[in-house]
């Protein structure tokens, strides 16, 4: 098994910036939502897939370190960071790629629902196993650049 974490990488949009160029504040909430969807393919094949877990998000924080800016590359390393009896929580650390500059870290917990009610429920054995297994290892690069020609 790989000790890599799982890795999201997307490339910074202009649209996502402000006037100076760096990232609006609000978009790493997107971008950690972006992961987390990729993240439960990795760990279930699929998002509503066999054994995937219905969530809902309950609290989302982020700490800031650098600016990421137009155009730059981040890889946002996504693991379970805890499991408890009805929530756990998403942990996403935002590197600049390739040189592995410190940008932001985003804690988000979810809360495991019941799919035809939406109501809190408890999170099963095999739930608890699966997200602390985490999927290391997996990279999906959303920002892949390299000009081909048909």
């Amino acid at each position: 098994m790989s000790s890599a974490p799982f890795c999201y990488r997307l490339r910074v949009r202009y649209g996502e910036c402000d006037g100076q160029k760096i990232v609006f504040n609000a978009r790493y909430g997107e971008y950690a939502d972006a992961a987390m969807i990729e993240y439960q393919r990795a760990l279930w094949g699929a998002v509503d897939g066999p054994g995937a877990v219905d969530m809902r998000l309950a609290r989302q924080a982020t700490d800031w370190f650098a600016s990421a800016r137009f155009d730059d590359v981040l890889e946002l390393a996504v693991s379970t960071a805890a499991v408890g009896t009805t929530s756990f929580t998403i942990r996403c650390e935002f590197r600049r790629w390739p040189d592995g500059l410190r940008i932001a870290t985003t804690e988000t917990v979810y809360v495991a629902t019941d799919a035809d009610h939406g109501r809190k429920r408890p999170i099963t054995d095999a739930e608890r196993e699966v997200l602390l297994r985490g999927a290391p290892g997996v990279l999906i690069d959303c920002a892949a650049s390299g000009l081909t020609q048909a």
